[in-house]
């Protein structure tokens, strides 16, 4: 929608029976056509798609109808870096990766703020790839200054290690343990929530303003204390070996290889196990302070 409204003659692909079509007309996209007509008339294809499912629509609908000196880009490295989608010699191949959803950048595109992003160009087969990546990102929403250019290999990796091992998967299971421990030490659930939860983002806005040591300058002395004698407890060596596994796994291409795989049955019981991340009074009580 950004780039539409930056001035940008846009065309959604999607498959014939997918839900997302309503949506798509709802937001002024018409007519939505297949994902093969899209391309054929595209001089830039964005593969804004699930990144598990770049390597099969690429291979089925894109790579035939791609005209020839077109241009892809990509909002993560992931399925060029390992191999999934191989773009034809005369394409540029670019990347703009924002550093928030897409609802976030919406958000701050309509109020003519700017969120930060990578950019990189994987192939410049015309000479203007750079140029491309820097206008299709300002039209886009990103500021120029908001801009850090990277490679396709480096968001890749650091991008799936950060959601899996601390953004996502790592901070929600010490959330987690931390709402548990407190539950069965014989604190409210609201108690709880409200002490490892609620203050969360407070904490992350001191240290993206001002650091982590501008954020531990800013708290009390207990919780300074606090910090420094039991933090390295809790995050210890053994749990430094499992991000080194963990990064390893996800740089020789194992994990990818097995995102590649799934499907539909596969992601319905992913998201019924995502459940099992979580506790039913936690849920109750974010909930509950959200309001």
């Amino acid at each position: 929608m950004n780039l539409r409204d930056s001035g940008h003659i846009v065309t959604v692909g999607l498959p014939p029976g997918s839900k997302s079509r309503r949506k798509a007309n709802r937001d002024g996209f018409k007519p939505v056509r297949s994902v093969s007509d899209a391309v054929k008339q595209a001089e830039i294809v964005c593969f804004a798609l699930p990144d598990h499912l770049h390597g099969r629509v690429y291979q089925k609908e894109i790579a035939k109808n791609l005209a020839g000196g077109s241009c892809l880009l990509f909002l993560h490295g992931l399925s060029v870096h390992f191999g999934f989608v191989e773009p034809p010699s005369d394409a540029d191949v670019i990347l703009v990766a924002p550093h928030g959803p897409g609802l976030a950048v919406r958000e701050k595109y309509l109020t003519d703020r700017s969120m930060s992003a990578f950019f990189a160009v994987h192939q410049d087969a015309t000479g203007r790839a750079r140029k491309t990546a820097l206008r299709l990102a300002e039209d886009m929403g990103f500021r120029k200054k908001k801009l850090i250019e990277t490679s396709f290999e480096n968001e890749a990796l650091g991008d799936l290690f950060g959601e899996q091992v601390v953004l996502c998967g790592g901070l929600t299971a010490l959330i987690k343990g931390g709402f548990e421990t407190l539950v069965a030490k014989g604190l409210p659930p609201d108690d709880a929530y409200l002490e490892v939860a609620y203050q969360l983002d407070l904490i992350i806005a001191l240290i993206k303003k001002y650091g982590i040591t501008g954020m531990f300058e800013r708290i009390s002395v207990a919780a300074r204390y606090g910090s420094l004698i039991t933090g390295p407890k809790i995050i210890d060596a053994t749990v430094r070996k499992k991000m080194d596994a963990a990064f390893d796994e996800i740089k020789s291409g194992r994990f990818t290889t097995q995102l590649n795989r799934l499907t539909k049955g596969d992601i319905a019981r992913l998201n019924k196990a995502l459940m099992q991340l979580s506790d039913p009074d936690f849920e109750k009580a974010a909930r509950k302070f959200s309001k």
